[in-house]
């Protein structure tokens, strides 16, 4: 087919989608557009690389002054908004101490990195992450604005991926360093393009659960064609990703979603732990223990695809094992060169051991720039916001359980690539996860019961919702 027919079938296809899931029961802020740039540009490719610019000669250091100036509009846009919704910010922020410890700290360890100034930056942007996720959670009806820009940001980077794979192939297809022609769509890498989709595949999947069950909802037919569609795309273009590890995610995301959900299970919160523990059990001891038939089931070597060189290797190169190099910093110091020979040295190809810049392994990435101290601060982020999580599901089960979906799916994807990172969609919706889940448990959206005066009396969650969703909204 010729491109350009292509592009023509994509862009209505685009169109479509977009028209057959209008009429979400949603009042749309135009402060969502914020969040929907910022997820679509993270998720993709950043907005130098779609203006075609060349990066700079050490992208390491300087990055990119045209991405600098995009994110730091947005932030900037993204603190006016919250300043107009201070009160529910202020609850949110306080009932997620974990997360500003964390970055409390990461701001401190600013101090101890080799280029502070570089580190400063990519904690402005870390900074930028929980904003717009903010943004989102504070909005009138926070669990209709996911689905609805989650969906929309899915409809946009899907056909366009497919396009790009297809018609595009200097745009949708690259080189490793090895010489391995891969699958990127929209994304810089397959493993981007894998995480992308696995992002958005569980919303749909959400969606498309949520609609099969519910038969009194409004356009059910039009929507569940296009969540529907959404999902097949996604399904698809797992394949032509190729991510081993993201496909594993969204088998365990999804499964989470439905065991969850079941009345022998959901009933009794002691089943759920059970059941979370369990899966992350066997995921983890599967990859980490049975290496070789799991590696194989999955396409990859006995060895994680040299994994676990990089992680004998790169561990010992840490300049302090308690408080590492600083925020975002070990790989741009020094330290580097340790991990660059002790892989040659071990056969390495010299373009890949010289051009690694991450330890595909987020937990040993923490360790690497904030130390143990950092490992046991995200362990702390992880374990309160798992109860969160949990609470939210108490109160409703059908939104905890996609909660509970992207919490395991981040600590199961970190295991062997690098999801605690910013600007990383693991990350930011995690974050996101963990914050709406604390603002379904202090009863903003959500749950069965929500206290009202100073009196303590109770409305039902649909009073509740109702009375929040009809509140002015200012931006």
């Amino acid at each position: 087919m010729n491109p350009t027919v292509a592009s023509l079938i994509c862009a209505c296809a685009i169109a479509g989608l977009l028209y057959l899931d209008r009429g979400r029961t949603v009042r749309t802020s135009y402060a969502l557009w914020l969040p929907g740039i910022w997820i679509g540009l993270v998720a993709s490719r950043p907005l130098s690389a779609w203006l075609g610019l060349r990066p700079s000669a050490n992208m390491q250091l300087d990055g990119s002054p045209v991405d600098a100036a995009a994110f730091g509009v947005l932030l900037a846009a993204a603190i006016v908004m919250l300043i107009f919704r201070k009160s529910r910010v202020r609850t949110l922020l306080l009932s997620n101490w974990s997360i500003l410890i964390y970055l409390l700290y990461c701001l401190i360890s600013v101090t101890w990195s080799y280029h502070p100034d570089v580190s400063f930056k990519r904690w402005i942007k870390a900074i930028g992450d929980l904003a717009m996720v903010l943004i989102i959670a504070t909005d009138a009806q926070p669990v209709a604005t996911i689905k609805y820009l989650v969906s929309r940001v899915g409809f946009l980077l899907f056909p366009t991926s497919v396009l790009f794979i297809k018609y595009y192939g200097d745009l949708g297809r690259a080189y490793t360093a090895d010489g391995l022609l891969v699958n990127i769509g929209v994304a810089t890498d397959k493993n981007m393009l894998g995480l992308t989709v696995l992002i958005v595949s569980l919303v749909a999947f959400w969606d498309v659960r949520s609609l099969l069950i519910h038969r009194d909802e409004p356009n059910r037919g039009r929507h569940l064609v296009a969540q529907g569609s959404l999902l097949a795309l996604g399904l698809w273009l797992f394949l032509l990703a190729n991510s081993s590890t993201c496909k594993a995610c969204f088998v365990l995301g999804s499964f989470l979603i439905i065991a969850s959900n079941l009345r022998t299970i959901g009933r009794r919160p002691a089943r759920v732990h059970a059941l979370c523990l369990v899966v992350l059990l066997v995921a983890g001891v599967a990859l980490l223990g049975g290496q070789a038939d799991v590696a194989g089931a999955l396409g990859r070597e006995s060895n994680m695809s040299g994994r676990t060189d990089i992680w004998a290797a790169v561990i010992p190169a840490v300049p302090h094992s308690l408080i590492g190099a600083g925020f975002e910093s070990f790989w741009i110091s020094p330290r580097v060169s340790i991990f660059q020979r002790t892989l040659l040295q071990l056969g390495w190809d010299p373009r890949i051991a010289l051009g690694l810049n991450e330890a595909h392994n987020g937990y040993i990435e923490v360790y690497l720039n904030l130390g143990w101290i950092g490992v046991c601060l995200l362990a702390l982020v992880l374990i309160s916001g798992y109860k969160r999580a949990v609470k939210a599901f108490r109160r409703d089960p059908e939104l905890g359980s996609v909660f509970l979906a992207y919490i395991a799916a981040a600590v199961f994807y970190s295991i062997t690539e690098v999801g605690f990172r910013m600007l990383n969609p693991c990350w930011i919706f995690l974050l996101l996860a963990i914050v709406s889940a604390s603002r379904v448990t202090a009863g903003f959206a959500g749950g069965e019961k929500r206290e009202v005066g100073s009196k303590g009396g109770t409305v039902s969650r649909k009073t509740a919702v109702a009375q929040l969703a009809a509140q002015p909204e200012i931006v």
